[in-house]
């Protein structure tokens, strides 16, 4: 309809300037038209648009136009004279479309409103993502504005509330692990942090259709003199034991072979200890295990544990029956021990392989290395060829001319000289790379043992090696690393604790409880290993990953450390050095001299029905050098205290050669002439107990505090 108005604007304006009032008119007539008579007033206000709607479209000439600017001023006589109304209403009838083009204009703007309406819900509609809780990997090393990026949000927002909360960051801190709850509620998304190795561990199995069949990695283990040594020489064809102090391994030491077109690599350890430490830190070296046993001697304690070790590893065992070519030997007797620890050999129905040979004249060689390379087929040992190079140290020391080197075996990925990575709490650049012969190297593939010399400072034994895009990166990584070792750390729980092992179960983290057990005697061990896992339930399997007689050492500690396992000791001690072996990894130990005590304690951990423990800590032990009898003062002991620290009020047992004869308390506690609470290691002391009884120059006075522990 405006389209039609206007180019009657345009005509009325040349022919004369009355048009203007006229059109006024028009609207003039539309306001009172309610209040008027309904036959007059409706039928004028519709003939005034109708003329010129017809005028318009078929392109009315000049003298239309006049014509119609003449129809309009009549209507303004229409009302004080009453006079020539008649030709506007028989004109209406037949203009009755017209009205319904007078309403077009006014459904037009009804249906504008409505799109709009339709927009609105669409803006909401792709805010709503934006809120949505998301799962947010942030690798260590990230700082806060890169984490705010992630997280699509401003560094602004996330510190402000960060510092309402009274922590002050800026956008280039690095995220660090305790601050990850806080700023996930910061962020509104959750946040997982990881560290470095494990952010390439998951990129390589994220990638998993890539990798490639690798060498397999083989741990010789075994009792001392079993031939361990002489099988790896008589493998690699060359003699290690004359390199070595009374032909014994001091070192854990890695090479790698050639069988037909295909490598292995061997690591001879000092001792299976070694092979538990390195698990212990969650470095996870060994594919396959091969158990030395000599047939002449069979399977040894030493022997026994290996098998332990292997076994809570869960790493398959190839058993080399070694010294075959003596007289004495006896196979079938070592199989028949085998069975006893549950390795059943393939000639007997088991699964177990093994392999007779004699590593002195090198007799079926061949054939172990065909098996081992079979084992290996078998467990489809790959690793992923292009990811940044990890890798385990396997041994670390100070070169008075190179400075730190590491041997370090490859996990994954290719390591250059060149590249830049982190290790534990030190950083570096591959300056150089030395095989097992010393030859220099360009690069290093997988499963392949090498020298490294490039490190800031020597690096522990265990620890992750992780290659990274750029020193700045490493320097601040280790950074972070360094400045979270020093913060001081709270008391870690043991990792199996029967006081907490209810609390696990209802929480379903727990669903076995893996044991250590040593005893004074192998009857005591037979009984308990029949004992224990009886007690077992529906909800929690009792598993004994070794058991054995003797006191409790530290690789017990060790093995139950990688094993998550409690130690039990019944009717015998752990030295204070295990001890405090035991509270750094976080074991707890626990020993009884009453078996039906063990069983109830294990019965009421299950149940959650323990009772608060009661247990002994050692302070120290003294070694009596004189005795003093004095009057009206009794008896004092001159000491030298060789362990620990010698506290006044602690308890003591006396102890002469290996027993125990009794029980007292310590009364009184002098260094020089001055009473003092405590004397160190290294002093000498003189104690008084409140039963001196008799006690002799050379005994010893170990001093203890017991303490309440309740269950959690």
């Amino acid at each position: 309809m405006n389209d039609k108005k206007t180019p009657k604007s345009k005509a009325t304006a040349k022919t004369a300037p009355k048009d203007a009032p006229a059109k006024k008119t028009v609207k003039d007539v539309h306001r009172p038209a309610p209040a008027s008579a309904k036959p007059q007033a409706a039928v004028p206000s519709k003939t005034a648009p109708v003329p010129p709607s017809k005028s318009v479209s078929p392109k009315a000439s000049k003298p239309a136009d006049p014509a119609a600017a003449r129809a309009v001023p009549a209507a303004k006589t229409v009302s004080p004279s009453g006079h020539k109304p008649s030709a506007a209403p028989t004109r209406h009838p037949v203009h009755a479309p017209a009205p319904a083009a007078v309403h077009r204009p006014l459904s037009k703007p009804a249906a504008k409103p409505e799109p709009k309406a339709v927009k609105e819900p669409s803006k909401a509609a792709k805010t709503e993502p934006q809120i949505l809780r998301r799962r947010i990997v942030v690798t260590e090393g990230t700082d806060i504005k890169s984490l705010c990026e992630m997280a699509e949000t401003t560094p602004r927002a996330v510190l402000e509330k960060l510092s309402a909360r009274r922590i002050t960051l800026s956008a280039g801190d690095a995220v660090e692990d305790g601050l990850i709850e806080k700023l996930s509620q910061a962020t509104g998304h959750d946040l997982e942090w990881v560290t470095v190795e494990e952010a390439a561990a998951r990129e390589a199995e994220r990638r998993a259709d890539e990798k490639i069949p690798r060498p397999p990695v083989v741990t010789i283990m075994g009792h001392v003199d079993h031939g361990k040594t002489t099988l790896l020489d008589a493998i690699r064809a060359s003699n290690l034991v004359d390199k070595e102090s009374g032909g014994i391994t001091q070192h854990i030491g890695a090479y790698q072979v050639q069988s037909g077109s295909r490598q292995i690599t061997f690591i001879d350890t000092p001792g299976h200890e070694a092979f538990t430490r390195l698990r212990s830190r969650g470095a996870r070296v060994t594919d396959i295990v091969v158990l030395v046993v000599a047939a002449d001697e069979g399977l040894m304690p030493q022997t026994r544990e290996a098998i332990s070790h292997a076994q809570a590893a869960g790493v398959p065992i190839i058993v080399a029956v070694n010294k075959i070519d003596r007289p004495e030997a006896n196979v079938e007797r070592v199989k028949q021990q085998l069975s006893k620890e549950g390795l059943l050999v393939e000639e007997w129905g088991g699964k177990i392989v093994s392999v007779d040979i004699s590593a002195k004249e090198k007799k079926n060689i061949k054939e172990l290395l065909e098996m081992i390379l079979l084992v290996a087929d078998l467990q489809e040992i790959k690793g992923h060829p292009t990811v940044p190079a990890q890798g385990v140290v396997l041994e670390a020391r100070l070169d008075s001319k190179k400075g730190p080197l590491a041997t370090i075996l490859i996990r994954q990925g290719r390591l250059s000289v060149g590249e830049f990575f982190i290790c534990g709490t030190t950083s570096g650049k591959v300056r150089a790379l030395f095989d097992e012969h010393g030859r220099s190297l360009k690069t290093a593939d997988m499963s392949a043992p090498v020298e490294v010399l490039g490190f800031g400072n020597v690096p522990e034994a265990g620890e992750a090696f992780q290659v990274v895009s750029t020193q700045e990166e490493a320097r601040k990584i280790v950074a972070g690393r360094l400045s979270r070792k020093k913060k001081p750390d709270a008391v870690k729980p043991p990792q199996a604790s029967l006081d907490e092992l209810f609390k696990r179960i209802e929480e379903g983290v727990v669903k076995d409880l893996s044991l250590v057990v040593k005893a004074d005697v192998q009857g005591s061990v037979e009984v308990l290993k029949d004992i224990l896992p009886g007690l077992s339930t529906e909800r929690v399997q009792i598993k004994i990953v070794h058991s054995g007689t003797g006191v409790i050492t530290d690789s017990d500690v060790l093995l139950a450390s990688a094993s998550k396992a409690v130690v039990l000791g019944y009717n015998v001690k752990a030295g204070q050095k295990t001890l405090d072996l035991a509270k750094q990894e976080s074991v707890e130990v626990r020993t009884y001299s009453v078996i039906y005590k063990l069983t109830d304690d294990l019965k009421k951990a299950v149940a959650g029905l323990l009772e608060p423990v009661v247990r002994e800590v050692t302070l120290g032990k003294a070694e009596i050098r004189k005795i003093f009898r004095i009057p009206k003062v009794g008896v004092i002991a001159g000491c030298y205290v060789t362990d620990g620290k010698i506290r006044r009020g602690a308890e003591a047992r006396i102890i002469r050669g290996q027993g125990v004869l009794f029980k007292a308390r310590i009364t009184s506690l002098k260094h020089v002439k001055e009473s003092v609470t405590e004397v160190q290691k290294n002093f000498e002391c003189g104690i008084g107990l409140d039963k001196a009884k008799d006690i002799q120059e050379g005994d010893v006075i170990e001093a203890f505090v017991t303490e309440t522990v309740a269950p959690a």
